[in-house]
């Protein structure tokens, strides 16, 4: 089970664009309607749009401007994101199950904090990799680096997810040698 977010950004980015231009649609043609004058005036748009060749070289940068942009926007709808949930391994029961990727992070941050000496943890959570920054309050940082990567390793292990995650851990300390 992967499942991915869906696409809304490209929808959102159709919807305004057209939304826009129906509204100012509407609001010329209601102008026009009551007698005042239009902010985009019906005259001019159909005069210039008469006088325009397909040669000049406003048609060239607005046909480019919109293909661009238009591919953009497909690519942004094709591509898949970042899954949200991710899927665990399958234990014969024939069940898919999977795990949010908010509380994987979650569970793992518990796991790097409760570590003897941590005092504030921060997890990052990629597509192949785990990232642990720890904070400590005493006056060297020396194995809690491995303390905490065993750590967050033994509750990956216990959660089981079907990939292999790298696990990297920091620590930082808030006070210094003298």
């Amino acid at each position: 089970m992967k499942r991915r977010p869906r696409r809304g950004l490209a929808a959102t980015i159709v919807a305004l664009v057209l939304c826009a231009a129906g509204a100012l649609t509407a609001v010329v043609a209601i102008q026009m309607l009551l007698g005042e004058q239009p902010w985009v005036s019906y005259d001019w748009t159909a005069r210039t749009l008469h006088d325009t060749r397909w040669q000049d070289t406003a048609v060239l940068i607005a046909g480019i401007t919109l293909s661009v942009l238009g591919f953009l926007v497909l690519l942004v709808a094709l591509l898949p994101g970042r899954p949200t949930v991710l899927p665990l391994r399958d234990n014969e029961s024939g069940l898919d199950s999977g795990a949010s990727r908010r509380s994987l992070r979650g569970t793992l941050r518990v796991a790097a904090a409760s570590v003897d000496g941590v005092s504030a943890a921060r997890l990052s959570l990629g597509r192949r990799k785990v990232r642990a920054a720890v904070r400590t309050n005493r006056v060297t940082t020396a194995g809690l680096d491995d303390a905490v990567r065993t750590a967050v390793e033994h509750r990956l292990a216990q959660i089981g997810p079907a990939g292999y995650l790298t696990v990297l851990a920091r620590a930082s300390t808030t006070r210094r040698e003298r």
